[in-house]
């Protein structure tokens, strides 16, 4: 066979391989809402910029005539580009071929990409179309899920992996985005189950559709599998790279610094009078956040999920920061077991990938109730505490209003190792809440006053004044400054600014025993 006969069978294949299951099957996808698994490549990385790797693997498979239904790619497409100019691996499962469905040599081509991730240093992204384990591949399926899983768990803070939902995703297929990083999903096309409601239905009884059990809404707000939600294919890609550039490449490096026209030294007027004259008035933590950052923009994590603590991303001086807060419109601001847990995790993200960490607190404790104390909040509240007193990298944290009793110590207290605690005026830093405290120290006095009404409202103005400020534990050095709200950002940049060389070890170990 002469050269060109070879190069045209060899543009042949090419294009075998880039209709994916055929013009039929392309049509159903997008019937669907959904894009393809190269359009959604074509998509995330810069033009032009993506290269294919295994293009030409298939199935070895030849039981229950596998061999018949042999395709090019094998339903998945891998490979590397740049997003915005930097490196990112990738996987993209291709719904249109065999379902999507996880096989041998599907698997290989993940898993071979996300070692030359790792290799490179370089962000993985995987991008979840399936059907689910190729059942006639039967424990070669199963040892490709298990491969995977395997490299999630090494990759996971070395660099960061992100996952999107764009189809089904059920039964052990589940697992590698849980690993992951960050779950995003697009509403409506895309589900995450254990077992599907067909099976639900058989063993238990209940009844429920697929977008009930396992959809967008249900993990972003109701299980917190999830991340990120999205209207289409399209505003998730948009998420991920907005996420990506938010990051660093891996754990050995910094998240990228952009130029940014917003002054360093812009005082914020407004946030001098945004906390109420009344101490149980709620206001909103996100004008805080939007005030601080550069231009407003913050990229929050897991915004529907645990909306009593704020999550996300944002740049002070055009330098990545991670900021957690309370949100005193939702349940005051308490912690409970899902908002730590949503903290904890992003707080061992952040510090994984040398993300300085920012928090603003206005706490008044943790939920009390018989429903949180057996679900177990002592556990899941010492996440929080753990999460932040193993974080060694920069930790600023501004008591904004209330930081009552364990919580207070649980958001960055100086206690836990925070470089630098600011407090303004408002800040309120004391065991409990003036109203208990009152009852508890004062209660001979309240009970054998003539009115005891009158003498319980004395006692806890009594109380207020003594700690309704931050100056006594300033006094103590537990807030190195009582800042002006308008200069929070000011003094939030600097204190970044001098923080940036910070070096801190732990006592040598193989690992802690984090209490999950």
């Amino acid at each position: 066979m002469a050269a060109s006969d070879k190069i045209n069978e060899l543009r042949e294949k090419r294009a075998v391989v880039e209709q994916g299951g055929g013009p039929d099957s392309v049509a159903k996808q997008h019937s669907s809402g959904k894009l393809t698994a190269r359009e959604r490549l074509q998509m995330l990385f810069d033009e032009k910029s993506f290269v294919e790797i295994d293009a030409y693997v298939e199935t070895r498979a030849t039981d229950f005539d596998m061999q018949k239904k042999k395709v090019l790619g094998d339903g998945v497409v891998t490979g590397y580009g740049t997003v915005d100019g930097r490196l990112v691996y990738a996987s993209a499962q291709d719904f249109t071929v065999i379902g999507g469905s996880l096989g041998e040599m599907h698997a290989k081509k993940i898993t071979k990409v996300m070692d030359m991730a790792v290799k490179m240093g370089a962000p993985y992204v995987s991008l979840n179309d399936s059907g689910g384990a190729r059942i006639q591949e039967g424990v070669d399926a199963l040892s490709g899920f298990g491969d995977i899983f395997f490299r999630n768990t090494l990759a996971s803070g070395v660099i960061p992996q992100i996952s999107a939902i764009m189809g089904p995703c059920a039964g052990g297929a589940v697992y590698s985005p849980a690993i992951t990083d960050f779950i995003f999903m697009v509403d409506k096309t895309s589900y995450m189950c254990i077992t599907g409601p067909e099976i639900i239905k058989a063993v238990t009884g209940e009844q429920v559709t697929t977008d009930e059990l396992g959809g967008a809404g249900v993990h972003n707000s109701t299980s917190g599998v999830a991340h990120f939600r999205y209207a289409s294919d399209e505003e998730c890609i948009k998420g991920i790279k907005r996420l990506l550039s938010f990051l660093p490449d891996n754990n050995l490096s910094d998240a990228p610094i952009y130029a940014t026209d917003d002054d360093l030294n812009r005082v914020c007027d407004e946030l001098n009078e945004l906390i109420p004259d009344e101490a149980n008035k709620a206001y909103d933590m996100m004008e805080v956040i939007r005030q601080v950052v550069d231009n407003g923009d913050f990229m929050e994590v897991q915004k529907d999920f645990a909306g009593n603590i704020i999550v996300g991303f944002g740049r002070i001086n055009g330098r990545s920061v991670g900021i957690v807060a309370n949100q005193p419109n939702v349940s005051a601001g308490v912690l409970d077991v899902n908002s730590a847990d949503k903290a904890a995790r992003f707080v061992r993200f952040c510090d994984a990938f040398n993300i300085p960490l920012v928090t603003f607190t206005d706490v008044p404790g943790y939920l009390p109730g018989v429903g949180q104390e057996h679900s177990g909040v002592i556990r899941h509240g010492a996440k929080l505490l753990y999460a932040f007193s193993e974080a060694t990298v920069p930790k600023i944290n501004v008591i904004v209003r209330k930081a009552y009793g364990g919580a207070y110590i649980a958001m960055n207290s100086k206690h836990l190792g925070a470089d630098l605690v600011f407090a303004w005026p408002t800040a309120e830093i004391a065991v409990m809440g003036p109203e208990g405290a009152a009852n508890i120290i004062f209660r001979k006095d309240i009970a054998n006053a003539q009115d005891p009404v009158e003498e319980r409202q004395k006692k806890i103005q009594e109380y207020r004044d003594k700690f309704s400020n931050p100056y006594i534990a300033a006094a103590r050095g537990y807030v190195d400054d009582v800042i002006e709200p308008s200069m929070t950002r000011i003094r939030l940049a600097d204190a970044l600014e001098m923080l940036a060389s910070k070096r801190e070890n732990r006592p040598s170990k193989k690992h802690g025993n984090i209490p999950l």
